[in-house]
């Protein structure tokens, strides 16, 4: 198999399977980012068909997105030193067989350990995925894939949790959460055997050593002391006493050793999982802040909703999804719109997004205090379609804004590192606000609304938290400008 020259060599010639390539990734990038949204409306049917407990849902999702999000990084640069497409090819053999090992789960705790492994995997596969559009094409063709690929993300938000609806009513509520990792499968099979024909193999002698391409000991520090954080949280029901929260002082001992010990392999020359020279500069610190903050508070929205209407109001695993459907579209437009005027609106399109998400959430709290019992669903669509039209002009524009000032050369580690903070933050935000929502359902006797609406407002106020960081960047780069600048770009 012919291997195309550089995309930055005079002699550059597209590869004539780049395009098809492109869609065996955007497959995968499909797959693992399914499996972020889809599991959500199976919890019920887990907890019944395992007898997981709280604290089980709570790793399901969680420990999916904290295994996904520390492995983003250092598998980067391993792609970096081996090549994509051996990379690519280990992260889905990984992923599809992880996925049936969670859907032969016999218990929860098997389950939660096949989901770590899973999620390993996604982080294995999502940096090969732009590191191979941006290996296969250049110019505004580079634009288009990428496009093709944020679509891809907002269409996987919107359709899982109706695929896992679907899925989930076929197959029963006791054992229909099986098929929403039996599904990954064969469509992973098919995906290995076309990616070993169609994406092209790097040239041997543009591999770099492997060693010293990764820092395992601030992969250690960093993933232990977040697991740290989050273990008093996502245990607060099982087990009782205060002694748990001495937890908290361990984790903030091993993220201060973290923080020391990328100082030390920054001031030796020696590879660090994170850069902290990228945080001497004020947006791009501030946009990871916004980051993992915000995706803290909003993706926990789908987590408590769907628990809410299927456990407190009966909700089948369908309605579940269509439920929270609204959310998820109108996220999926509003980000297409959001990416292509961020650059002449600026962070402004941000606040505006985090505005909206506020409002949204809390709409959706009055809503379901106003309209109680079956027909919340129809009630909540609007208000969670607000916080959905806000939630997609947040995301790519914060992302963009972010990376705007950081140096080409260091695109790629900025970015990796913004996206570990948006799953950490995804997960510790899954434990906070999880811990809120169990602990009001049982002490208030099964009281599924109340808990509801306190863990939305819990919510709400991690994406306000968002809000005011992002007015606090937009104020201070307005005091940079010129006034002239500044009246245009506010």
């Amino acid at each position: 198999m012919s291997t195309p020259a550089s995309p930055f060599s005079a002699d550059y010639q597209p590869d004539p399977r780049r395009w098809k390539a492109l869609a065996v990734c955007l497959v995968v990038g499909f797959m693992t980012l399914l499996d972020v949204s889809i599991v959500n409306v199976a919890l019920p049917s887990i907890e019944s068909g395992l007898g997981a407990n709280s604290a089980d849902l709570s790793w399901v999702v969680s420990g999916y997105a904290l295994a996904f999000g520390l492995v983003l990084v250092p598998a980067g640069r391993v792609g970096d030193a081996r090549g994509r497409k051996v990379t690519f090819l280990i992260g889905l053999s990984l992923f599809v067989l992880s996925s049936a090992a969670c859907g032969f789960a016999q218990g929860p705790t098997q389950l939660v350990v096949f989901r770590l492994i899973q999620g390993v995997a996604g982080g294995i596969l999502a940096p090969q995925v732009s590191g191979l559009i941006q290996l296969l094409f250049r110019g505004a063709e580079r634009g288009r894939a990428f496009g093709m690929f944020a679509a891809t993300i907002g269409i996987s938000t919107a359709v899982g949790p109706l695929l896992g609806g679907v899925l989930i009513q076929l197959g029963g509520s006791a054992e229909g959460w099986r098929w929403i990792f039996f599904v990954n499968v064969p469509i992973g099979i098919a995906a290995f055997l076309a990616a070993i024909r169609l994406i092209p193999a790097r040239p041997s002698e543009t591999k770099q050593p492997l060693r010293g391409s990764f820092d395992p000991v601030g992969v250690l520090l960093l993933g232990v002391g977040v697991f740290a954080l989050m273990l008093p949280m996502v245990q607060e029901q099982e087990w009782p006493g205060a002694r748990k929260w001495l937890l908290l002082i361990v984790a903030a001992v091993l993220l201060g050793a973290f923080v020391l010990w990328e100082r030390r392999q920054g001031r030796v020359g020696h590879q660090q999982l994170v850069d902290l020279s990228l945080f001497s500069m004020r947006s791009y610190s501030l946009g990871c802040i916004i980051a993992m903050v915000y995706f803290a508070g909003f993706t926990t929205v789908f987590f408590i909703y769907t628990l809410f209407v299927q456990q407190g109001l009966g909700y089948s695993a369908l309605q579940a999804g269509l439920a929270v459907t609204p959310f998820a579209l109108g996220s999926a437009v509003s980000a297409s719109v959001g990416g292509n005027i961020v650059t002449r609106v600026g962070r402004s399109l941000v606040l505006l997004g985090l505005g909206l998400v506020v409002v949204g959430m809390i709409a959706t709290i009055i809503a379901v205090q106003l309209v109680p019992g079956h027909n919340v669903g129809y009630a909540a669509a609007v208000p969670l379609l607000v916080a959905g039209v806000g939630s997609g002009l947040v995301i790519s524009p914060n992302l963009t804004l972010s990376l705007d000032q950081v140096p080409v050369t260091k695109a790629g580690i900025a970015g990796g590192v913004l996206q570990t903070g948006q799953r950490i933050g995804a997960a510790a935000g899954i434990a906070l606000v999880g811990a809120v929502f169990f602990a009001q359902v049982a002490n208030s006797g099964g009281d599924w609304a109340r808990a509801f609406q306190i863990g939305l407002a819990t919510a709400a106020l991690l994406v306000l938290i968002a809000l005011v960081v992002g007015l606090v960047d937009h104020f201070a780069h307005r005091r940079e400008q010129p006034p002239e600048v500044g009246a245009r770009s506010a």
